[in-house]
């Protein structure tokens, strides 16, 4: 290439491992359904594709938080650098927070502050990376596990998730992936993409999985406590003496504030064990490398997490209920489509899509951009959270909004069914 007259070789090019990822992303999909959106469409686009029920009425953070956020802003005491693992009353307050689940009461120390429960993954992800190393990774998933384990050059074995048993890990398939270089088994619990909840008696069964294949539990934990059916959220913690267990989680679902980015990755290990093995230092030294949550927010969770009511959790959590069985009734008018279990818990549904019913439809990625296209509807293929050919559907919406979507999703079978 010439500049100014002069030929000059550039050394540098596109990174094919942020290409790679980025299309596979949740967001990465979204953004190409969007893009296939029909401009002449007026009605509105209904989004039943991503897990932000906050741009919806009905889904409204409680006042509290807001007047935390502004007493924290107000106070001009959290204008400065945060510490490294987070400021000590926040730290604290989490700490409280989740201990009151917990045989064993966690520390402040415990517990590392970071933005969003994105950032806890990105650290546990690098502080459990070295040559060689596997991490067992649960099919269907959070695709942002994949997305950084490649870029921590992670290798990544993949267990299914057992549709039939409500989408229960096979732990079969665990063993017998596992070996010497395996590190870390991850379990999303309550389940995104599934909406599953996990009981007692099989998160025990992953413990004791982990103990004997030498091996932590990343427990994703960011719906917790967002549970509607008949299992109870059971934290994965409470297995800490079994195995060591990282607890990442957020306010950003329970309290409905996602864009508010801030998380925690918190250990629960009364054994020592993590500490004995260099990962404690390990989570502190990536942390000292990294970005801090904004030190405002951090200054609002104390009075956030204490001083909100539980009316306002029973309040969102019979919204979730009210429009996951909407949901569940309706899929069962639509042929194309089937759902293995209800949903009982997070703000996702996968549902089977059955192509032989299907006239002109290739696969779950082809009918997600034709719905875009024909019914200004966006539901996010299966592929893209590692299940092909199936459908995530995300419920968290108004209600008239989801029966809308789920009439435009039943004229779209209509439309392209197979003639009989």
């Amino acid at each position: 290439m010439e500049v100014n007259g002069e030929k000059t070789r550039w050394n540098f090019k596109e990174n094919e491992k942020l290409l790679a990822a980025s299309g596979v992303s949740i967001r990465g999909v979204l953004n190409k359904l969007m893009q296939n959106l029909d401009p002449s469409d007026i009605r509105p686009v209904i989004p039943l594709g991503h897990g932000d029920p906050s741009a919806f009425p009905c889904f409204r953070t409680t006042p509290v938080a807001v007047d935390a956020i502004s007493d924290s802003v107000r106070s001009a005491k959290f204008n400065g650098y945060s510490s490294t693992v987070g400021i000590l009353p926040a730290r604290k307050a989490v700490a409280e927070y989740l201990s009151q689940d917990l045989p064993n009461k966690l520390s402040p120390d415990d517990v590392y502050l970071t933005i969003g429960c994105t950032q806890a993954i990105e650290v546990i992800l690098n502080v459990l990376a070295r040559p060689n190393a596997n991490i067992l990774l649960p099919r269907p998933g959070f695709p942002y596990y994949e997305a950084r384990a490649v870029f921590s050059n992670l290798e990544m074995r993949h267990f299914d998730l057992l549709p039939e048993s409500e989408w229960e890990v096979d732990l079969n398939a665990v063993e017998s992936l596992a070996d010497e270089n395996s590190v870390a088994i991850v379990i999303i619990n309550p389940g995104n993409p599934c909406g599953n909840v996990y009981t007692y008696q099989h998160l025990k069964e992953v413990a004791e999985m982990a103990r004997k294949l030498g091996i932590l539990v990343i427990a994703d934990e960011v719906y917790d406590h967002l549970t509607f059916g008949s299992k109870p959220f059971v934290p994965m913690g409470i297995f800490g003496s079994i195995a060591p267990v990282i607890t990442l989680g957020s306010i950003s679902k329970r309290w409905i504030v996602p864009g508010w980015r801030l998380g925690w990755l918190v250990t629960n290990d009364p054994n020592g064990i993590l500490k004995k093995h260099g990962v404690i230092d390990s989570i502190t030294g990536f942390l000292n490398i990294s970005s801090d949550p904004a030190t405002f927010i951090q200054g609002a969770i104390p009075q956030i997490i204490q001083n909100t009511k539980d009316d306002f959790f029973f309040k969102i959590v019979n919204m979730l209920r009210e429009i996951a069985d909407i949901c569940y009734d309706r899929i069962k008018d639509i042929p194309c489509i089937t759902c293995p279990s209800k949903p009982q818990g997070s703000m996702f549904v996968m549902v089977k899509l059955h192509l032989n019913l299907l006239a002109d439809i290739e696969d779950d990625f082809d009918f997600c951009l034709k719905l875009a296209k024909e019914e200004s509807l966006i539901i996010l293929p299966g592929v893209a959270v590692g299940l092909k050919n199936w459908l995530r559907i995300t419920f968290v919406c108004e209600p008239s909004s989801l029966e809308d979507g789920l009439k435009r999703l039943n004229a779209f079978y209509q439309r392209h069914a197979k003639k009989q």
